[in-house]
């Protein structure tokens, strides 16, 4: 039996080359995600709905099928996940430390909704409104996306430091509405009535969106609002600042973590089968493509043996190298 989770959990979780399944597994379950999506745009449309409301409801029941036996492996296969093995946690700790995980309730969330509504605990809730809850089975699609992985990890490790610059944003946001008010607000009574119907303006002018609807015709609302302008664009730049230097440290200490679980596995010269499935279950927790594992292990085992030959990042073959000695002619 534990053969069999073992290898249901290469399907589900692990990248091994040439494993067909684990491949097939991916392009039905995206294209299933996809079709989802699709189906709640078109359900939208009362003309389409009605008139194939019980297939929409039929692919709905379907869906809601494959979701919930996909959670279900997945929580039975959690045992051998070497992360929480390594916490030393029993197979039910395990489960419970799975299903704790963000990518445990969005696929919980993906099926949830449907059995809490046939249930009748939504009671007179809008259907519409639970239509639009199947929307978020977008978010199971960073499960097979590493660039949406890694955006959710940055945003997290720089939670603070953006909420600074959020901050900063609004008090500048309420001192420019503050400020057009008081110079607007006699030569445009409608658009620029309160203060917080000049947030709009203001809102739209630092985000440099600036849609045109509600300007400034006063000399010193234009003067005001030139000022404002000037400072919105540094302050979408240094958010924007902000996530890119984070990508790259986030990039970089993948990397470098990923190197030492290679120095581990290379330590005895060798790697197994088992520090192989190691090393891409630690790649994929990490986000790192084929190639730049592949160039990393190539390289400290190149290290390991102090080679001077060259080697092929890609296949790890050696490279035949020109010999640029130069010779002189007699």
């Amino acid at each position: 039996m534990k053969g069999y989770r073992r290898r249901l959990h290469e399907v589900l979780n692990l990248t091994i080359p040439g494993d067909r399944h684990r491949v097939i597994f991916d392009i039905l379950l995206i294209t299933l995600i996809a079709a989802n999506v699709a189906a709640v745009m078109l359900e939208s449309m009362d003309v389409i709905y009605q008139h194939y409301r019980e297939f929409f409801f039929a692919f709905e029941v379907f869906s809601v099928i494959i979701f919930t036996a996909e959670y279900l492996l997945r929580l039975w296969v959690a045992p051998e996940k070497r992360r929480l093995q390594k916490r030393g946690l029993s197979p039910l700790g395990c489960r419970l430390a799975w299903a704790r995980s963000p990518s445990a309730v969005v696929d919980f969330v993906a099926f949830a909704p449907f059995y809490m509504l046939q249930l009748g605990l939504f009671g007179g809730l809008d259907l519409r409104f639970l239509r639009a809850l199947r929307l978020l089975r977008m978010f199971k699609i960073t499960r097979y996306s590493h660039t949406m992985t890694l955006l959710l990890v940055v945003l997290r490790d720089n939670a603070r430091t953006l909420g600074a610059v959020f901050i900063v944003m609004m008090i500048l946001m309420t001192l420019a509405a503050c400020g057009m008010y008081l110079f607007e607000h006699e030569a445009q009574p409608v658009a620029f009535a309160h203060i917080p119907a000049a947030m709009w303006w203001a809102f739209s002018t630092l985000t440099t969106v600036g849609y045109g609807d509600v300007t400034p015709i006063t000399s010193w609302g234009k003067t005001f609002g030139a000022g404002i302008t000037v400072m919105g664009v540094g302050m979408v730049a240094l958010p924007a600042g902000i996530l890119a230097s984070a990508f790259s440290e986030q990039i970089r200490l993948r990397e470098d973590l990923y190197r030492q679980v290679v120095d581990r596995a290379l330590a005895d010269g060798e790697i197994s089968r088992e520090e192989e499935s190691e090393l891409e279950e630690t790649r994929l927790n990490l986000g790192l493509s084929v190639d730049r594992a592949r160039y990393i292990l190539v390289g400290e085992r190149n290290q390991l043996r102090g080679s001077a030959v060259p080697t092929c990042p890609h296949c790890g073959g050696m490279l035949h190298t020109v010999d640029a000695t130069p010779h002189t002619i007699a």
